[in-house]
């Protein structure tokens, strides 16, 4: 079976006509991931028991009686928990531990009959932007091997975008979906905080962190994530707000109002091709009859700062637990309780984690808590605020999802600054807590994918997703 699909329901057409069965596409991704493994995208191939699971279903599916994600085969991010599987968030601190319980998404996606194939390399504790920050090993970029995937749910992308699997869920905690989606030409969507459960999600901030989808297509990412959203008796910050059927709500055939802010457009750190298929998209949106307003938005210095001193103080506290007693990683050379916590903390964790902790544990620390943290508060409550009055008076914001393309190995990772930029235009939607979605409309003239963005009003997935349909298929 040569076919690559991009979209389940052409899966799932030629599993009721018998053109193909679910055994056979399962193998065929298997293959495909063995030809790949120079990619590094997946820490672990569950093969026989995806193996087993597509016998079954195909069962099913000759009964008629399988699930709305018959025939979606889907990786997982290697900081998903999934029962009686290694977990590990790509860290040392992690190695031998398996989960004892599946995570709300995992249960949701089998529960329809999704097929998980395995588990994806990603950035230590998801934090980066480039996936150079494994524990075991960068992930290449299947488009350009010598150029990073993005980050951190970079073996996610890299295995979607070599169709080692259909698609792939990720984490998005300041655009960990939606830039390895931009460097990959994939669509990534991030929902609203809260949308879907964190239960069984291992945490990087609390108060930032969201699953993602990574796919081919919108239709796919809208069906994955009505499966995967609603309330969560497991998770108090999942929200109860009904879960609309987004993938029947796609048709769009509204005149909307779409603001953009001069900063992100003006901004020297955009990659002038960008700049310029942003402005045409924009534009050709005026001329399909949308209003679409500059806007100004005073804040863009400031949204990296308050990510970073917020995400890393919430970094320090989530990440306390691993400390060689409770579980994970133990040093050999520990020798009495003190060294146990230094040795096996300094030697688990990888040097950006060890960055971040230290960060996180300065800004609230006594005498730094006020003039950091504190303000970092405020500050979001600024940009919050500053985004819903903009979103009231318009229907979408479109931004750049990156401010350029892939970049090669090794380019941003001597300057921590150069790399936290990364995140300039992804990070307000976690900040804001709105949902954000990059779209595989950009090439460069090196032939390197970009995205562009939409970002919408709390729970808006609905119209978001129909608009982005629409902007995919008219652009």
């Amino acid at each position: 079976m040569s076919h690559i699909y991009t979209n389940l329901a052409a899966i799932q057409t030629d599993l009721k006509q018998r053109k193909i069965t679910l055994s056979s596409l399962v193998e065929n991704y298997l293959t495909t991931i063995d030809a790949n493994k120079h990619l590094n995208a997946f820490l672990e191939v569950f093969a026989d028991e995806s193996r087993t699971l597509a016998q079954q279903l195909d069962e099913k599916i000759t009964a008629g009686k399988a699930g709305k994600l018959a025939g979606l085969v889907i990786g997982i991010k290697d900081n998903i928990c999934y029962k009686n599987h290694a977990c590990s968030a790509s860290s040392k601190i992690l190695e031998g531990f398996v989960s004892m319980y599946h995570s709300t998404v995992v249960e949701r996606l089998l529960a329809e009959d999704a097929i998980i194939i395995g588990r994806l390399n990603c950035d230590e504790f998801a934090m980066g932007s480039s996936n150079e920050n494994s524990a075991y090993g960068p992930v290449l970029n299947p488009l350009d091997t010598s150029r990073v995937t993005g980050g951190s749910s970079g073996g996610s992308v890299a295995a979607v975008a070599a169709n080692l699997c259909l698609a792939a869920l990720g984490t998005d905690t300041g655009g960990s979906v939606r830039q390895p989606c931009s460097f990959t030409g994939l669509v990534g969507l991030k929902p609203t905080y809260g949308r879907i459960s964190r239960y069984g999600i291992i945490a990087y901030a609390s108060s930032f962190d969201q699953v993602g989808t990574i796919t081919h297509s919108v239709e796919d990412a809208s069906l994955i994530l009505e499966v995967i959203s609603g309330k969560d008796e497991y998770d108090s910050t999942a929200s109860s707000t009904e879960v609309p059927e987004y993938s029947k709500q796609l048709q769009f055939n509204k005149k909307v109002k779409i603001a953009y802010f001069k900063e992100c457009i003006e901004s020297t750190g955009l990659n002038p091709e960008i700049r310029k298929r942003t402005e045409e998209i924009l534009q050709q949106l005026k001329n399909l009859g949308h209003t679409v307003e500059e806007v100004t938005f005073p804040y863009l210095d400031y949204l990296v700062p308050a990510y970073y001193v917020l995400t890393t103080a919430e970094a320090s506290s989530n990440l306390s637990r691993y400390d060689g007693i409770h579980f994970g990683y133990r040093s050999k050379q520990a020798f009495d309780l003190e060294s146990t916590y230094k040795k096996s903390r300094s030697e688990g964790f990888g040097k950006e984690v060890k960055r971040r902790i230290m960060l996180g544990t300065f800004v609230l620390s006594a005498g730094y808590y006020d003039a950091y943290y504190s303000k970092a508060q405020k500050v979001r409550r600024i940009l919050k605020n500053k985004v819903d009055e903009i979103l009231s008076n318009c229907d979408f914001i479109v931004l750049p999802s990156t401010p350029d393309s892939a970049f090669k190995f090794g380019e941003n990772s001597q300057d921590p600054i150069k790399m936290y930029l990364e995140d300039i235009f992804t990070v307000l939607a976690n900040l804001a807590g709105i949902p954000s979605i990059s779209l595989p409309i950009g090439q460069k003239q090196n032939q390197l994918p970009f995205g562009i963005q939409v970002l919408a009003k709390e729970f808006d997935e609905s119209n978001l997703l129909a608009f982005s349909t629409y902007l995919v298929n008219n652009t």
